[in-house]
């Protein structure tokens, strides 16, 4: 500015005169030092006040951009740089669709036109979920919201983005945790019976059947057993890549867990046989399928399916009942030997129906106590017993004494058989604490078979404790039996689970010994006591050669090993006379006694084997 001598210089005026002007001019340069110095200061405000806001705008996560009703970008965020890949520099001044995917840019463009012309364009306060392009030409899921604002009487629009790709991964994610397996990546039963629900529906508007077919793995826990669960995921991964190889596009391939997948076919002929012969079709190309060999990770295998298959819409159907008759199809398919196909039968629905009420009739005998223990001796060669082996017996309130035959089984394939064999356990060492009393049988010991299922428990060993624990009994003088087939893998699980239950004290028995495969490496590694010659071979013992060669090499084997061996079903003084003869140290069966309550085990003198004959007690 200049100085106020340098803006008076050029006036020439009376000395009144100009000492009033003077004064005026000195006023008019005062106001004008003061409207500059406001400014001034004004423009310090803008300034900070704008770099403030682009400070906002650059610390946000969003990417945020300006641009102009002509579409061209006008401000370009740091979050923006950090989303898309360009720099500011290089996005201002370009066309805002340069953001967007090619199929939706065409889209966006005409709705950028759209701002020129109308003041409420659809785009404009709404949320819109599109691909968004970055400048490596890779494109992403983005949110975008566009917002109209006024700068000096002209229209800019700002558009707020945000990446959405992890919500959207985490979206999928959830879907296909809640909808898929994760291991095969098939449809799980949630989405399965989704898909069989709206099968249903259309079956009955378009009077087409479908079918539902029920697959399981023939043999499969060997596998796992045998070569571990890893190479099971494998067959089971490598099965369901074949499975969708034998459908139509249209039908689904599911899998229910472990190894039971369904394959749901839809759009079938109208009529019933034709419908049955097509999924008999599809069947018998699924039967080839999976019958050719596998190759997991270097390891051969071969493996095969049971199928079971129900058609539909039938009367009443829903979607469990429709895998429920499947099912029963696949066990018939599996009664059948395997690798082979079966339709629903009513009969076979009978027969799981009755097996239902069975199951529910053993869960109300044992909260009812309708189950006992018998005992039947073992006696050593001089006919003196040294203890007894339980047996369960069912007296059931209506139908009487049920045999082990029509309940074990189907025990065994329920959680009941746990439950049972948890309450032989618990009140077969009761009864070793009320013997531990008596001097008579206080040296006895008792042994009980354990199921596969109850043996396989993971808290099977803490089981084992707790009962002898609660009924003060002696670990010694238990005796678990197992049967060879259960012990025939030689798992690691399965000898760390004999190590540990063998140090409380308890012994083990092997069971039906020499109808297995047992080899001696394998039966080096278990800790057992005692084998014990299965029936089969005693009772043909003097009739066919071959069965009294293999009770001479199961005793020798025996005490090569440091085990007893005993002998059941002996029935006759000539079986017991020659199991002698050939070293046997402990006997059992019906020549000694059946069965009996406890009370009659412990009446020795009555029931004492008497010297040796040919008659039978």
């Amino acid at each position: 500015m200049q100085e106020k001598s340098e803006v008076l210089s050029g006036f020439s005026c009376p000395k009144e005169q100009q000492n009033q002007r003077c004064t005026r001019l000195d006023a008019l340069a005062d106001e004008y030092d003061a409207v500059a110095q406001q400014h001034q200061t004004n423009l310090v405000a803008l300034r900070e006040a704008a770099q403030h806001t682009l400070d906002i705008l650059d610390n946000l996560l969003d990417g945020v951009l300006t641009f102009s009703e002509h579409g061209q970008i006008e401000s370009f965020n740091k979050a923006a740089t950090h989303i898309f890949g360009y720099t500011a520099a290089e996005a201002i001044g370009h066309p805002a669709n340069l953001l967007l995917s090619g199929d939706h840019a065409a889209q966006r463009d005409a709705d950028l036109q759209h701002l020129e012309t109308s003041d409420t364009p659809f785009v404009i306060g709404q949320s819109i979920e599109t691909l968004g392009r970055r400048k490596d030409t890779s494109l992403f899921p983005i949110s975008l919201s566009v917002s109209r604002v006024e700068r000096a009487g002209e229209p800019i629009f700002v558009g707020v983005i945000r990446d959405i790709t992890q919500q959207r991964n985490a979206k999928e994610e959830i879907q296909r945790l809640a909808f898929y397996d994760p291991l095969t990546h098939l449809p799980n039963r949630r989405l399965l019976q989704d898909r069989l629900e709206q099968a249903l529906i259309t079956s009955s508007r378009t009077a087409q059947h479908g079918a539902l077919m029920f697959l399981d793995l023939d043999h499969f826990k060997h596998l796992n057993d045998t070569l571990g669960h890893d190479l099971g995921d494998e067959l089971l991964k490598q099965v369901a890549t074949r499975l969708k190889t034998c459908v139509r596009e249209g039908d689904t391939v599911a899998r229910l867990g472990g190894d039971e997948f369904v394959v749901l076919l839809e759009g079938l002929s109208p009529t019933s046989h034709e419908s049955a012969a097509q999924a008999e079709s599809v069947a018998a190309k699924v039967l080839g399928a999976l019958g050719q060999g596998y190759q997991l990770r270097g390891h051969p295998f071969e493996s095969t399916p049971s199928i079971g298959i129900v058609l539909f819409p039938g009367e009443d159907d829903n979607t469990e009942a429709l895998l429920k008759k499947a099912d029963i199809a696949m066990y018939q398919a599996k009664a059948a030997g395997r690798n082979t196909v079966r339709f629903f039968d009513l009969a076979m629905q009978a027969a799981v129906t009755a097996h239902a009420a069975l199951e529910r009739d053993m869960r109300r005998g044992l909260a009812h106590q309708e189950f006992m223990l018998l005992y039947q001796f073992q006696v050593n060669v001089q006919g003196a017993p040294i203890g007894a082996e339980a047996f369960l017996r069912w007296n059931h309130s209506s139908r009487g004494v049920v045999p082990p035959s029509q309940f074990i089984a189907l025990a065994e394939e329920t959680s009941v058989g746990h439950l049972l064999g948890q309450w032989v356990l618990e009140t077969a060492c009761a009864q070793l604490t009320v013997w531990a009393d008596q001097a008579s049988t206080a040296q006895w010991t008792l042994a009980i078979n354990i199921s596969p299922s109850q043996f396989e428990h993971a808290n099977f060993v803490s089981q084992v404790a707790n009962a002898l624990r609660k009924a003060g009994a002696k670990p010694q003088q238990l005796r678990l039996e197992l049967t060879e087939r259960m012990l025939m893998n030689d798992t690691s699980e399965t000898r760390t689970r004999m190590h540990a239950i063998k140090a409380l004290g308890v012994g083990f028995s092997l069971d039906d010994f020499g109808t297995g495969y047992s080899s001696l490496v394998h039966l080096q590694r278990l800790p057992l006591d005692q084998l014990k010659i299965d029936q089969s071979f005693v009772q043909t013992l003097l009739t066919q050669p071959g069965d009294a060669a293999v009770a001479r090499s199961v005793i020798a084997l025996g005490h090569s090993l440091g085990l007893t061996v005993i002998a059941e079903g002996v029935e006759t003084a000539e079986q017991r006379n020659l199991l002698a003869s050939l070293g046997c140290d402990a006997f059992q069966g019906y020549y000694f006694g059946r069965p009996s309550p406890a009370a009659d085990l412990e009446d020795i003198e009555r029931i004492r084997p008497q010297p040796l004959s040919n008659k039978r007690n």
